[in-house]
């Protein structure tokens, strides 16, 4: 029987990448995120790789959507194996003083609630199912170490990340369920794409930044994807070499 995997921000970059890495490596899977097209895309091209898909659009935003997701996921499948959290947004990049509060909630809601949230339903579909157990992965970005100018939302969450991957790998323990975090620095996606023009820099200058290549992230999601759940990665950084990261500032 195929395991199965549940991919959020599934429809392009990082997410994209590794939805379709499992697949090539026997998950089948589930694809959530906000638009349509780019999750029937992945999933066209995981149905040509032989593997069985359910692409779901979905508004992390929304709790009742997000039980929704989880609800046709069991529906479909009748478990998860796996649920990588990868979906995040950021907020406008003004002085900290200036940030409006509803851009903080939204970042809020979006990066830290929604794989809250996520986390929530991923247990109970985990800790009833037999074989039981699975493994969730959370995106904690360069960010959950070392914040960027003008980033105080994304950096506030992406820190929590870090508490809810520690917190989640403790109580999912007696589960069965392992919890780990990838911290990310400059994937090529467009996420990225104002890094190689140029990035502010906290000496105030703005310089571009080095990027790598996304299939070399998706190639860490599959290595602590593969890990039977006797061992766990807890935390794993993978970086662009040249990047601005030790010694950042």
């Amino acid at each position: 029987m195929a395991k199965v995997a549940l991919v959020t921000g599934a429809g392009s970059g990082i997410g994209r990448a590794s939805a379709l890495a499992l697949m090539k490596d026997g998950f089948d899977m589930v694809l959530a995120g906000r638009r349509k097209e780019p999750l029937d895309e992945v999933a066209r091209e995981g149905a040509a790789m032989g593997r069985k898909t359910l692409a779901v659009p979905t508004d992390l935003g929304d709790p009742e959507q997000i039980k929704a997701l989880f609800a046709k996921t069991k529906e479909v499948f009748g478990r998860l194996d796996l649920l990588f959290n990868n979906a995040g947004i950021g907020a406008p990049a003004v002085p900290l003083e200036d940030l409006p509060l509803d851009k903080w909630q939204q970042v809020v809601t979006t990066n830290l609630t929604g794989p809250f949230l996520c986390t929530q339903e991923a247990f109970k579909i985990m800790k009833a199912q037999s074989p039981r157990g699975g493994r969730i992965i959370n995106n904690g970005s360069i960010s959950a170490h070392t914040p960027r100018p003008l980033t105080v939302a994304y950096t506030a969450t992406k820190h929590a990340m870090t508490g809810l991957t520690k917190s989640t790998a403790l109580d999912g323990r007696a589960y069965d369920i392992a919890c780990g975090q990838i911290d990310i620095g400059n994937a090529i996606s467009g996420f990225s794409a104002s890094m190689a023009t140029g990035m502010p820099q906290p000496d105030g200058s703005v310089r571009p930044e080095d990027r790598m290549a996304v299939e070399d992230v998706a190639r860490a999601i599959s290595y602590m994807a593969s890990l039977s759940l006797e061992s766990n990665v807890l935390f794993m950084t993978v970086k662009a070499t040249k990047m601005p990261f030790e010694g950042r500032g």
